[in-house]
């Protein structure tokens, strides 16, 4: 009986608190809106390239080694709550232990350990999804501009006349990237406004087509200040800097129009910087292209800042 005369037990409302909260987390977890099917990406959209799943594994082995952390420390707090409590020891000071050789060794080792290991698959990785050696069945220059985004298709287009390796509006892509550009390339282009809108989904921003089975090389430049270009279900976002010139490859796999945006908060309408991905079949992607043409969407937009000295230089040194 407590001291007022109550049959209550003091420890009930704990465990009810307890019962209240295990309660809340269990809602949280279910309640997220995902299926069975959805939940071993943890958090991930669908992998819409061939390179995605590697991203997609090492998402989930990050998860998997801090989920066993989290496990250990969770425990290691659990066992000193339970088997170091004041009540069960009735020792005011328990006893303090200090320059434990092999414990203090092992805290310092095993994060060495755990670092070591994630660095390996996140360079591996890295190494194998920023590999350009292969060469691209189609080539974009995507240009970040405020606030929107344009795309130069690098591609011999019925109808296009001129050459990319010497198009002037490509100056600032460095001689690396363009000496791999289709002979003869004229080119079509397309650039939007951030109050643009895809006719098919309403989404905002312009779109960029892409062949279902190809593989596709990104030229990304800027006209202004740091952007990143990201398409959410590629699981493969990369900065777009003005004054260097960066480059990915993926294949994407799967029709649809997706959705992509600037990743890089690049000043006050950054959250405008949207755009569409629609990956279709070789043959309508073709049709695509002489529409642009058709329309006189010819040659090339200007793809930005050319390249500081020091780009020059570090390019001129990798050759």
């Amino acid at each position: 009986m407590s001291p007022n005369g109550s049959d209550r037990s003091p420890r009930r409302p704990m465990r009810r608190k307890l019962l209240q909260a295990l309660t809340a987390g269990l809602v949280l977890a279910t309640a997220t809106g995902c299926t069975y099917k959805d939940f071993p990406r943890l958090g991930m959209p669908t992998p819409t390239t061939e390179e995605a799943p590697r991203i997609l594994s090492l998402w989930q082995g990050s998860w998997a080694a801090a989920l066993a952390v989290g496990v250990l420390v969770w425990g290691l707090i659990l066992w000193s709550v339970i088997f170091h409590r004041r009540s069960r020891t009735k020792v005011e000071i328990p006893p303090q232990t200090r320059y434990n050789m092999p414990l203090e060794a092992l805290y310092t080792v095993v994060p060495l350990i755990m670092v070591s290991v994630f660095f390996y698959f996140t360079a591996r990785d890295e190494a194998k999804l920023l590999d350009t050696a292969k060469k691209p069945d189609v080539t974009v220059n995507v240009v970040g501009f405020q606030w929107s985004w344009c795309f130069n298709y690098v591609e011999n287009v019925p109808g296009s006349t001129g050459d990319a390796k010497t198009d002037k509006n490509l100056d600032a892509i460095p001689n690396k990237w363009k000496n791999q550009f289709p002979a003869n390339a004229g080119g079509v282009y397309t650039c939007g406004t951030p109050g643009e809108r895809n006719p098919q989904t309403n989404n905002p921003g312009p779109t960029l087509w892409l062949p279902k089975g190809k593989t596709v090389r990104f030229v990304l430049t800027s006209r202004d200040v740091i952007h990143s270009f990201w398409v959410v279900p590629f699981l493969m976002k990369q900065d777009v800097i003005p004054g260097h010139t960066n480059a990915f490859q993926v294949t994407p796999n799967r029709e649809g129009t997706f959705l992509g945006k600037c990743a890089e908060l690049c000043g006050v309408d950054h959250s405008r910087m949207l755009f569409n991905v629609k990956v279709v079949s070789p043959e309508r992607y073709e049709a695509h292209l002489k529409e642009l043409a058709e329309k006189g969407q010819t040659g090339y937009v200007p793809a930005g800042i050319e390249q500081t000295e020091a780009e020059k230089n570090r390019e001129t040194n990798q050759l």
